[in-house]
This record gives structure tokens, C-alpha cells and sequence, in this order.
């Protein structure tokens, strides 16, 4: 073959490039306190969270009425929307087929930090 063939990617949208997408600036905030996790259920789907996404949880921020976060309850981890009712925190899962987690006297409740982003597989 007399021609030769680029085996990069072209595109026309080259021409447009103002700067580089950092996903670690776009998705993290505070290094030190952000870890990943990956989502196995599908309580949150409501919350646009899907079984086998990565979530970006922060755990230097206080966790808020409203706030979706990673929470210990009884050991046992979760990914739930905390509300408070009466004072008292519940954990409500965005998928109508799951039960609002209230708590009784006794059982342990942790916040492990606040999930602010999730990154989902379409594939």
C-alpha cells in the first residue's frame, strides 16, 4: 500500500478543545476523606444509583436531611437518602419496592460520609 493510515483517533471536535477533562478535579473534592464504592442492590435506582455503579462518597462533609449517603447500620453497610422525622434519622430508599429504615432503641446507626457523585456504566 502506497498511503499511510493514522491510527490515532481524529475528530473534528479537536478543534474545540479549550482544556482537558480531570475526572479526580471534576469528581473529587477533598482527596484525603473521598473513597470510592461499588453499588451492588437497587434501592437507589430513583436516585439515578444502578447496581455496579461507582460512587464518589466524601466523609468530611456532615451528612444532611436529604443528603444520599453510606451508611452502617447494624454492621451492615447501605446506600440510602437520610430524612429525619421528628428529630430521629431514617434511611429512605429511592426504589418504591424497599422499606424506610426507622430505627428502634438499640440498633447502631453510622454515617461512614455523603455521596456526592455516581458514575454509571451504560454498558
Amino acid at each position: 500500500f502506497a498511503s499511510r493510515v493514522p491510527a490515532g483517533f481524529p475528530s473534528p471536535a479537536d478543534d474545540y478543545v479549550e482544556s482537558r477533562l480531570d475526572l479526580n478535579e471534576l469528581l473529587i473534592q477533598r482527596r484525603e476523606a473521598t473513597y470510592f464504592l461499588r453499588v451492588k442492590g437497587d434501592s437507589m435506582q430513583g436516585a439515578g444509583i444502578h447496581p455496579g455503579d461507582l460512587i464518589v462518597v466524601d466523609r468530611s462533609l456532615n451528612a444532611q436531611d436529604g443528603n444520599v449517603v453510606v451508611a452502617e447500620v447494624d454492621g451492615e453497610l447501605t446506600i440510602k437518602r437520610l430524612r429525619f422525622s421528628a428529630g430521629n434519622p431514617e434511611l429512605h430508599p429511592e426504589n418504591p419496592a424497599y422499606a424506610v429504615m426507622r430505627f428502634k432503641e438499640g440498633q447502631e446507626l453510622r454515617i461512614w460520609g455523603v455521596v456526592t457523585s455516581s458514575v454509571h456504566m451504560v454498558r
